[in-house]
């Protein structure tokens, strides 16, 4: 959760950090900058999840999961600390892009190696339960950093807010670097030398390994590629309801913390259904109803933009669409051996945000423009969905009391 605040607090602050670092000759240029900066996380994702899960693979989850908590506290203290661009000139937004891309490094390689070890300390009746909190925590963080925004903004002048006060949002995070440190030191380690073995130390034997299990992980991609969509595109909503809706602030931000709520609370219920009910079931229906709802509760709320459409629409999309991820996360790390789990998940993970989280927005945004319609956000989430449904019905079931002879 710690990981995912600092990443994303960023977002919340674009403005604030785009006239500290990048000052320009228009509003719109200076933004545009501070946007491509936060952009820049994400190219660095995808190495950062093939380094630190491979290296979680092949030395332990425990050094994994502490370098990468400790990269993200060395760029999070650089945000928060470096003077500003009238200060020290052209090395502030150079510093700030290397932390940003530092931030996106250690997030990468935050997922994989975190899912395989919350899967392999849990007892089998509990695994989905205990890994959805991987996706819980980033909900969590996401509702975290949208209330300090709120508070700092409601508490603080324009000026100081502009000058400083997003500043206080970072160092809220780094303030809790030590605690996170001190707490993944004295985390047991779920892997032995013995159960690497010595032929899947090496590069050669992880990549022929993992080819056994291409059909699952290009499934698993399909899956990671919808779900990331529908992500993005829910976090969009607050954008969307001020600038397409036309609704007032206060219900746009309402929209986004019951939506990231109810986003919460279906991450752990798909947990804990998975675990009584098998992997699959929990994937398939759930993501049935999304789809089936998604387009009726869009022109409900085109139709009549209000804090009864809004909260109960969205919240519904949200608490719905979150419980077949969960059941994903438990079924992908459970269907992949220990020895190549943290970098294959990893790997996956970063490449799917990467390419689709990076790009959701726009693309909605594109839709929009184009067609003038207000609906649009719904077909590219249909689509996103039914790639989704697809993909999952093909998934092998790997839950201890319901599994498939063959996870591959």
């Amino acid at each position: 959760m710690l990981e995912f605040y600092d990443f994303i607090t960023y977002s919340f602050f674009a403005i604030e950090i785009g006239h500290t670092f990048f000052p320009a000759h228009s509003e719109y240029g200076s933004l545009m900058l501070s946007l491509a900066t936060f952009g820049a996380g994400f190219v660095t994702r995808p190495i950062g999840g093939i380094v630190l899960g491979i290296y979680s693979d092949r030395v332990g989850r425990r050094p994994a999961m502490l370098l990468s908590f400790a990269l993200m506290g060395v760029a999070i203290l650089a945000l928060s600390l470096t003077p500003s661009y009238n200060a020290i000139g052209v090395a502030a937004p150079v510093i700030v892009i290397v932390a940003r891309m530092a931030q996106g490094f250690a997030l990468g390689g935050e997922v994989g190696p975190t899912t395989a070890y919350l899967m392999e300390i849990a007892a089998p009746e509990r695994r989905a339960l205990v890994v959805s909190w991987q996706p819980a925590s980033q909900q969590i963080a996401a509702t975290a950093g949208a209330l300090v925004g709120v508070i700092l903004s409601k508490t603080m002048a324009p000026e100081a807010l502009d000058a400083y006060g997003w500043r206080i949002a970072f160092l809220i995070g780094a303030l809790c670097l030590p605690f996170g440190l001190w707490m993944r030191r004295t985390l047991p380690e779920t892997i032995t030398r013995e159960e690497r073995g010595a032929d899947t130390n090496q590069s050669s034997g992880h990549l022929k390994l993992a080819r056994r299990y291409i059909r699952v992980i290009a499934l698993a991609l399909m899956i990671l590629a919808s779900g990331t969509i529908a992500t993005y595109v829910t976090q969009y909503m607050t954008t969307y309801a001020k600038n397409t809706l036309h609704v007032a602030p206060t219900l746009a931000f309402a929209v986004s913390l019951v939506s990231n709520g109810l986003g919460i609370a279906g991450a752990l219920l798909g947990g804990w259904l998975a675990d009584r009910f098998g992997r699959k079931p929990v994937m398939i229906w759930p993501q049935l109803v999304t789809l089936a709802l998604t387009y009726p509760t869009f022109l409900w709320i085109v139709q009549a933009p209000g804090a009864m459409s809004l909260l109960l629409g969205f919240g519904a999309l949200s608490l719905i669409g979150s419980l077949p991820f969960t059941a994903f996360y438990a079924t992908f790390t459970e269907a992949l051996p220990q020895e190549i789990r943290g970098g294959v998940f990893a790997t996956i993970y970063a490449l799917a945000i990467a390419t689709f989280g990076g790009t959701a927005q726009l693309v909605v945004t594109w839709l929009l423009h184009i067609s003038g319609d207000p609906l649009a956000p719904s077909w590219y989430l249909l689509l996103a969905a039914t790639v989704g449904l697809l993909a999952m019905s093909l998934m092998p079931e790997t839950a201890p009391a319901f599994r498939d002879k063959d996870p591959r």
